[in-house]
Parts: structure tokens; C-alpha cells; sequence
């Protein structure tokens, strides 16, 4: 991995911009797989580094990587943030099957209902349930977005029937179940890929947000969106904003107070109402395409619910056989969404 960072020396360098003239007393590195002019990085990553900034009177310097510009692939991020090859990361715990199965409840289909600031509150309200996933790090955030609707390139989709025998892309191990449990064919890859895989054909369709349509350009790629009633979704993705362990105890105690006064429930709050609103341009842009969104009727989404329920239960006897009471985090889980629900 040290021989991976010499390498990527000059990318990094171009990526990061002119150095400032006053050196910073701590130059931490965040590492992360979308664009910089992705969402994420634009209004999430970017905005947080420059206040980290600001409340150090300029001690800490956050220098970000988007695109993977450190090396590695997507998958890899958490471990690199683990063992202190960078010192954070932005990244989907999905991308590591089985490493964090408690936040895994989150994704579930019937769990989340698509409002991304309802359900960072309920992570943020059971995370002690969930804290065992994330010992290895300290977690900054840990977050979703809108949900994922499901995006086809030439088939239109109004009911459980139609998705039968399709090939589907999926971000997460339960996602895959769902698409299982379609009678569909889930594949799964990291975001990036996504794009190619649609022009060519590798897969039909795939579960996203809209908030990707933007940088992925995949209201040129797809002719139908699905979503369920009042905006539903089909399951969403966790994401973890996490820092390694020494870089974080490593700090002044003053610095570490900085940063502790920039993550928790205001910032996951904040974050969610940020998801919120970056599915509109999507959304728009789809419309303006060409592209059609299509709303299930009441009849039809009691189907797609039903087939969910089942990879609800599929999960908890999963993560009971590891000594995780399923049950009971799915309980809470859906308590603490409708709790924070509008």
C-alpha cells in the first residue's frame, strides 16, 4: 500500500491544488470512490473539511481524494482507513459483506421508507445497538440516502411480474436478496461501474438513488425509474464516514474536541435533509430525458412489501446465527424511523 501511495504522488498533488503558503500543523488525508463533483463530496466532505478548518484557526488540514485517487478500488476503503494507510474515508459498508452486519437493518426493504433525515436520527438514536460494527474505527457518520429506486434501461416496471428473469445491479449483500427474492438476477458492483455495465448491456437495470444521475449522466442511460407509493423506496445503502483510530487519538485534545464538536446528531441530521433534496435534480433530469418515473399503485406495492418482509426475515435468522438478535434491532429500527418520521 506504501509502495501504492508513491505512485499515485502526482495524481494526489493535482487533485488537491496548490499547497497553502502556511503549512498546516496536522495534514490528515480523506480518501473516497465518487467525483468531486459528486454529491457527497460537494455538500457533504468538502463542506465538513472546511469547517474543520475554520474551527482550528487553520491547524488541521483535511486534504481530499476523490475517484480513488490514492489507489485501490472501492472495496478496499475501509481497510485502508483501518490500518492507517489514510487517515478517513467515505465509503459503503456494503462494499465489505459481513463485516457490518448490525448496520445492515438500516438497508432493509420495509425498513427504511425513503426519508434519508428520519432514518440517520434512528442510527443515531440505537447506534449503541449497532456500535460493535465499528470498533475497529472511529465513525464519524454513519448515514443513508433517499433509498434506492430502481432504474431500467428499456423495460417498464408496474409490477413484481415484470422484473422477473432481469439482471440487477445492487450495492449490498440484502440487496441482492431482495432482487433474489423478484425472481430478477442481482449483480453486484460498486457505483462506479455501474454506468458502463448499463451501456453494455452487463445488466438491465440497477438499484440507486437519484442524486447520482448528475454525475453518472444515467438519465442517459435509462428510459424507466420505479419507486413505490409516496416516493417509497426499495431499500437504501449505509454509508460510513470514518476516521483510523490513531489518527483521531493521536491529536491534541483540543483537536480532538474540533472534530467531536462536528460530527453527531446535528451533523447526521443536517446530512439527512442534504439527501433529501439532491434526489430533485436527479429526479428532474430523468423527466426532462424523457425518461419516465413510475409510482406502484397500493395492489402493487403490497407485493413488492410482502417479497420485502421476507428478506427481512431472511436477515434475522442470518445475523441470529451470529449471535446478533436480529429481531430486536429490526423493532427498533423501524420504531426509531417512524418516531422521526414527518
Amino acid at each position: 500500500m506504501k509502495k501504492l501511495l508513491g505512485l499515485t504522488l502526482a495524481t494526489a498533488m493535482a487533485v488537491t491544488g496548490a499547497i497553502s503558503a502556511h503549512a498546516a500543523e496536522i495534514t490528515l488525508t480523506l480518501h473516497h470512490f465518487l467525483s468531486p463533483k459528486a454529491p457527497a463530496h460537494t455538500k457533504m466532505l468538502q463542506p465538513w473539511a472546511d469547517k474543520i478548518a475554520k474551527d482550528s484557526n487553520g491547524r488541521i488540514e483535511i486534504k481530499i481524494f476523490p475517484s480513488m485517487a490514492l489507489g485501490g478500488k472501492p472495496p478496499e476503503l475501509y481497510q485502508q482507513v483501518r490500518d492507517g494507510v489514510v487517515d478517513m474515508v467515505w465509503t459503503v459498508p456494503g462494499y465489505t459483506p459481513g463485516v457490518f452486519p448490525r448496520i445492515e437493518v438500516f438497508e432493509l426493504p420495509t425498513v427504511h421508507k425513503g426519508d434519508a433525515k428520519a432514518t440517520n436520527a434512528a442510527i443515531q438514536e440505537i447506534f449503541p445497538m449497532i456500535a460493535d460494527d465499528f470498533s475497529d474505527v472511529k465513525p464519524l457518520l454513519v448515514h443513508v440516502h433517499a433509498g434506492n429506486a430502481l432504474h431500467t434501461t428499456s423495460k417498464k416496471v408496474t409490477s413484481l411480474d415484470d422484473v422477473k428473469g432481469m439482471k440487477i445491479r445492487t450495492p449490498s449483500r440484502s440487496g441482492g436478496w431482495m432482487i433474489e427474492a423478484w425472481g430478477a438476477d442481482p449483480v453486484g458492483m460498486p457505483l462506479p461501474d455501474l454506468p458502463q455495465s448499463l451501456s453494455k448491456g452487463v445488466v438491465e437495470g440497477g438499484l440507486v438513488p437519484f442524486e447520482i444521475f448528475p454525475p453518472f449522466k444515467l438519465a442517459e442511460l435509462t428510459n424507466y425509474s420505479l419507486v413505490g407509493g409516496d416516493n417509497e423506496r426499495f431499500g437504501t445503502a449505509t454509508f460510513l464516514f470514518a476516521m483510523n483510530k490513531d489518527s483521531y487519538n493521536n491529536l491534541p485534545d483540543d483537536l480532538k474536541k474540533v472534530i467531536d464538536d462536528n460530527i453527531g446528531p446535528a451533523f447526521s441530521e443536517e446530512m439527512g435533509v442534504v439527501w433529501n433534496n439532491v434526489e430533485k435534480p436527479g429526479m428532474g433530469m430523468q423527466e426532462k430525458s424523457g425518461g419516465q418515473i413510475v409510482e406502484l399503485d397500493a395492489a402493487a406495492k403490497g407485493t413488492f412489501d410482502e417479497v420485502g418482509d421476507k428478506v427481512v426475515a431472511r436477515w434475522v435468522s442470518e445475523v441470529n446465527g451470529r449471535g446478533i438478535d436480529g429481531q430486536k434491532l429490526v423493532d427498533e429500527a423501524r420504531k426509531a424511523i417512524a418516531k422521526h418520521s414527518n
